[in-house]
């Protein structure tokens, strides 16, 4: 397989993005197709189509063996279930698949034609293998859901003062919904515990109790390309 495309976001590192796509519908990506496949012909009709399906690969992941089981964090992460039962990262093939909603196809920038979406789940440079159109049959109302049906995750109250928030900015929605979904590790409960995490240019400091996530410190990295 060759790489098609790749797409940019606001997550610089693995830690913190949401472990569904969808999940914080304000998270913005960026897809530039590499030159072979720069073509606006190959994108013809896909302004047609609400939302897209990628397929990608999971190229943070360090290699690993094998292992047949995973603990998947809809189940507290302490239980284990077949790799191919979940949507772990780790993966033989190592290959990631989301929904995401496509916002427009930009056609007048140099890298043309470069597709906006948004909901995405990716970390910033992740690189692409096929993008493909979500269509009425990949809707299935009775479907079943397996172990996360009637599992879904709690979300966490966000803590976050008003100070602190000003310096997010535009940004604030998204970054409450992303502690809301808890984005460390599900086996993980020190109340006293500091994490960080990298996200559009600021670095989140915070703490992360039963039920609330505390806002202790946002730092502005980056210039914010939003203003």
């Amino acid at each position: 397989m060759e790489k098609i495309a790749t797409i940019f976001t606001q997550f610089p590192e693995k830690f913190g993005i949401p472990r569904q796509s969808g999940i914080v519908e304000e998270l913005e990506g960026k897809i530039v197709f590499e030159t072979p496949y720069r073509n606006i012909d190959a994108v013809r009709g896909l302004e047609g189509f609400s939302h897209i399906w990628l397929i990608w690969e999971f190229s943070a992941n360090e290699e690993k063996p094998f292992a047949p089981t995973v603990r998947p964090p809809r189940l507290g992460g302490n239980t284990r279930m077949g790799v191919y039962a979940t949507r772990s990262p780790f993966r033989p093939n190592r290959l990631g698949l989301s929904c995401v909603r496509l916002e427009r196809i930009d056609y007048e920038s140099k890298d043309a034609p470069v597709l906006h979406v948004s909901g995405a789940d990716l970390m910033d440079g992740t690189p692409l293998y096929d993008i493909k159109p979500y269509v009425e049959a990949d809707m299935h109302p009775n479907a079943r859901f397996g172990f996360t049906e009637n599992k879904p995750f709690t979300l966490l109250e966000v803590c976050i003062e008003p100070d602190l928030a000003k310096k997010a900015g535009g940004r604030l929605p998204a970054l409450r919904k992303i502690l809301a979904n808890k984005p460390v590790p599900a086996y993980q409960s020190d109340p006293d515990r500091v994490y960080g995490m990298s996200f559009d240019g600021l670095e989140i400091k915070f703490r992360i109790t039963a039920e609330q996530c505390e806002v202790l410190d946002i730092i502005q990295t980056a210039p914010d390309i939003h203003e």
